[in-house]
């Protein structure tokens, strides 16, 4: 459940350039397993082997450092829904998974150099009709990629033509915490659903409910 000490961010960062930061699956399951990887407090171990596995459980105990509620990977940026577990774990947890990731991608491609455009964008979702929409809004980045769909920021405009084309898309697409949400297994190792599962119910019908409403995205959450 939302409460008042409990401090919740949507977390955001892109390319340098807007250039992309995933070029392949390989790139993507990396970068999921680090969320995994690096949420300790213990120093991180980072074996440069591919990931090939759907889900990544550790061999050790581990306190982790926040809790992710959210997260969706487009091709040159990420959003994620994070809370702290102890202090400065946010800044601790951005700190290693950007760094992380950027050793294995500039490894990866024989490259050099930044590869995240700068500081990570935070916000602190303060009022309680952001939270109820924050994790549909990170979800339904992916119908960007849907033909038909690229307008649903814009419900008001009739942004998506055809809801249940874009609802069997959001069904194929793995590179978010959708699936999981939806009851189907895909990376459930990352994530701490209950907080947002309390206040649903029913995911997917609640998705469905907030496309067809007529009002506009609130921009106080909307950090691209």
């Amino acid at each position: 459940m939302y409460t008042e000490d409990m401090e919740l961010y949507h977390v955001l960062n892109r390319g340098v350039d807007k250039r992309n930061i995933y070029l392949d699956d390989n790139d993507r399951l990396r970068f999921i397993h680090d969320l995994y990887e690096f949420n300790s407090t213990c120093p991180a171990e980072y074996p440069y082997r591919t990931i090939r596995s759907g889900d990544f459980v550790s061999p050790h105990l581990r306190e982790k450092i926040v809790d992710i509620h959210g997260w969706a990977l487009m091709d040159n940026h990420y959003h994620l829904l994070l809370s702290e577990l102890i202090e400065g774990g946010l800044t601790l947890f951005l700190r290693k998974l950007n760094i992380g990731y950027a050793k294995f991608f500039n490894e990866r491609y024989g490259r050099s150099g930044t590869l995240f455009q700068g500081r990570t964008k935070k916000i602190l979702i303060t009022q309680e009709a952001h939270f109820l929409y924050i994790l549909h809004y990170l979800h339904l980045n992916a119908l960007d990629c849907l033909a038909g769909a690229e307008g649903w920021r814009e419900r008001s405009k009739s942004g998506i033509t055809d809801l249940k084309k874009a609802l069997c898309y959001l069904n194929t697409y793995r590179w978010s915490s959708y699936l999981d949400y939806a009851g189907k297994k895909n990376f459930p190792s990352i994530l701490r659903t209950d907080l947002f599962q309390e206040k649903s119910g029913d995911y997917i019908k609640e998705l469905q409910n907030y496309l067809r409403d007529a009002e506009s995205l609130a921009p106080q959450f909307i950090l691209e």
